[in-house]
């Protein structure tokens, strides 16, 4: 596949994806597409970047989720860009995990 080809194909995926209202669609349909193993990679570099942003020690992260120190530093230099979609995404979930706390706490 050419550049050209996997930024349209990613494009594509994006949008599909920012189209879908369910999270629980997207979970499905991510297990899916990906591999155990791709899976397993998504999950950890966004656990990696979650616990940057907690502030966790990048060698406490890296003992932690047996991690290699370049993972965690290519995150850590990540979230410092500005407008990083890293961060974007960070505050998404911290903002949906606010409101998934206050419903069920009916507040």
């Amino acid at each position: 596949m050419t550049d050209k080809m996997i930024s349209r194909a990613v494009r594509e995926l994006s949008t599909a994806i920012a189209a879908t209202r369910s999270a629980k669609e997207i979970e499905e349909f991510l297990w899916s597409l990906l591999t155990q193993a791709e899976v397993k990679a998504v999950a950890a570099r966004w656990v990696l970047v979650m616990e940057i942003a907690r502030g966790t020690p990048q060698r406490d992260i890296a003992k932690k989720y047996a991690l290699s120190l370049c993972k965690i530093t290519r995150g850590s230099r990540e979230l410092k860009k500005e407008n990083a979609p890293f961060r974007r995404m960070l505050e998404r979930a911290r903002r949906n995990s606010r409101e998934d706390t206050k419903a069920v706490l009916g507040v």
